[in-house]
Order: structure tokens, then sequence, then C-alpha cells
């Protein structure tokens, strides 16, 4: 594996706390990396004190391993392998700057979202509107918050792809002391189940800030990944084990976590925050919140019964009142 992997190039999409952290994991066992973020001023900062300034600021980098730009044409043209971690809802408009091809290139999304322009998942978007094959598009998910790869806390990946070698390219070259990887084929199923998870982590957040306790959350929870298998089951049937680290970890580790910006995004929503004022505090994009329209329209097609996605979705799309909603979901729980 080591010959397969010495001489491909990688090059990171993104500016936030997961671009950051992946860069990091390449670091360790690449000589060099391409990292595109579009804000300058960041890059400037990363060059004279080997850190970025707005996201896990903690993170010392080794500058001469970092090809740094603000052109995403330089980054593509760079790398073999391209990894994209940026919100969802930003992924149309870079990909709208590209003048270089993408033919050619493995395609890996660390993206656990939704596309709002197309309403599909990232693998889809790439395959549909850039007519990238399935071989050649992976992703990366959890269970795993950047934050604790910043303080090398041991942490757990699932690389999926529908090529078994690119999957274990991706999955040797981001493994290391405290990184633990494993691959899978289920691609479509991962990368639902990353952008689900987003959603009932929202609803964690508001049964939080309604004051329910420990006992309901874990109901919550387990009719949440059961919710999660019949929607994925609708979208992509296959053998597949919903318990695996990839399905319920990553669920878990979003739902409870004291990092997740999704959870914290709800907790406030159930505080009595709006929508627009829980965002403007945040200061982060909270995928769940895009992926909560896009999985709620997408299941109208579907019938999977979903009555978390549906609550969260009346709540934060129809302007329900959380309480009231949040009584008649227990209800509908086991």
């Amino acid at each position: 594996m080591k010959k397969m992997t010495e001489n491909l190039k990688f090059a990171v999409i993104g500016g936030g706390s997961w671009a950051t952290a992946i860069t990091k994991m390449l670091c360790v066992n690449l000589s060099e990396v391409s990292w595109y973020m579009r804000n300058e001023s960041a890059i400037e900062h990363i060059k004279t004190y080997k850190h970025n300034p707005n996201y896990l600021s903690s993170v010392e980098f080794d500058t001469n391993k970092l090809k740094l730009t603000s052109d995403i044409n330089e980054a593509v043209a760079y790398a073999d392998y391209i990894i994209f971690a940026i919100p969802s809802a930003f992924l149309n408009g870079e990909l709208e700057k590209l003048t270089v091809s993408l033919q050619d290139k493995v395609i890996f999304s660390a993206i656990k979202g939704i596309v709002p322009e197309t309403s599909m998942i990232v693998g889809e978007h790439f395959h549909f509107k850039y007519d990238i094959p399935y071989y050649n598009i992976g992703v990366i998910t959890g269970p795993c918050h950047a934050e604790e790869v910043a303080l090398e806390r041991l942490s757990y990946l699932t690389i999926a792809c529908g090529d078994a070698d690119k999957a274990e390219i991706v999955a040797k070259t981001l493994a290391g002391n405290y990184i633990k990887t494993k691959i899978t084929d289920d691609i479509i199923g991962t990368e639902y189940a990353a952008m689900l998870k987003n959603i009932y982590a929202i609803a964690a957040g508001i049964a939080h800030g309604l004051g329910y306790g420990d006992n309901f959350q874990s109901v919550l929870m387990s009719n949440g990944i059961r919710e999660m298998k019949k929607f994925i089951k609708k979208v992509h049937k296959m053998k597949r084990n919903i318990n695996d680290s990839a399905y319920l970890g990553d669920l878990l580790v979003t739902g409870y976590s004291v990092f997740s910006r999704n959870r914290m995004f709800g907790n406030m929503i159930g505080k009595g925050y709006t929508v627009k004022s829980a965002m403007m505090e945040m200061s982060m994009v909270s995928e769940g919140y895009y992926a909560t329209k896009s999985a709620y329209k997408l299941n109208q097609g579907y019938g999977a019964k979903t009555p978390i996605i549906d609550a969260v979705y009346q709540i934060l799309y129809e302007g329900k009142d959380a309480k009231a909603t949040f009584k008649e979901l227990t209800d509908k729980l086991d």
C-alpha cells in the first residue's frame, strides 16, 4: 500500500474546523498537502504563526508541508485525491469557481449534509452534475469530532468508496497514533447517515433546551437510529448493520457531545431562540438545519415513518412551538 500512496497528491478544500483537522491528519503521513481556503488573511496567518486563527487554533502545522492557496483551481490541478470539507450550503458556490476539470480526480467528501441547490447528498451531486463515476467518489465519516482530533484523543473514521483500493488509500493516509480507520462500500448509506444524524442531534438539543432529561434522551436516540434505518433503507437498500460506528456511533457522538454544533443549535431553539438569532449567535454552520428541510422533502416521496424529522422540520420551518411539538412527539416514541 505504501507504493500505492507515496506518489499520490492530496488537496483539502475548506478552511473550517473539519478541514483543519483533516489537514492535520494528512500532514502526519504526507510530505506535502495542498490546502485551499478562501480567507486570504487566514492563509497569511498560518504562514506566519503556523496555526489557523479561526478554527482549532491549538493545532500547529509544519508550514513546509503546506501548499496554501486561495485559488481552488490551483488546489484541484495539484491533487490526485481531493477532500471537500466545507459546509454543504457553500459547496455549489465554490464549485462554480472551477475552470479546472474534475475528471480523473478522486473526490472524497467530508461534508455531512445535503447540497441545497440539488437536494442531493454530496456524492450524488458530484456524480450527476460533474459526471464523476461512483468508483471515484468516497465519503469520510465518523464518529469523530474535529476538536478531539486537535486534542489528539483516540478517534475513529469510516472511509466509504465503491472502489475498495481507493478507500484503503485514504484510510491509510489518514490513520495515525490516535486515528483508527476502517473501510466500507456503503457510500450512499454512510453519507445519508452522516446527514441524518445532524437532524437527530438538533432534536436532542431541543429536548435538552426544553428541560427533558437523560431518560428521554436515551429513548430519543434509540428511536432516532431506528428512524435512520427506515429512511436509508428506502433510499438505498443493501445489507448493512445500522449499529456500526459509521451509523449509530456517529449519531451518538453528535447527539451527546459538547462539541456538537447541531446539538448546540437545537439547545438554543429549545430555550426559545429564533432560528435566525441562534444562527447569528453560533457563528458556525449547523448542517442539520439545511438537512432537515432536504430530508423532510425527500421523504415525501419515500414515505418512511419519521416522526423525529417531522417534528424538527415543523419547529424550524413551520414556526411550530417547540414545547407543544415535542409533547406530541413523546406520544409517538417507544
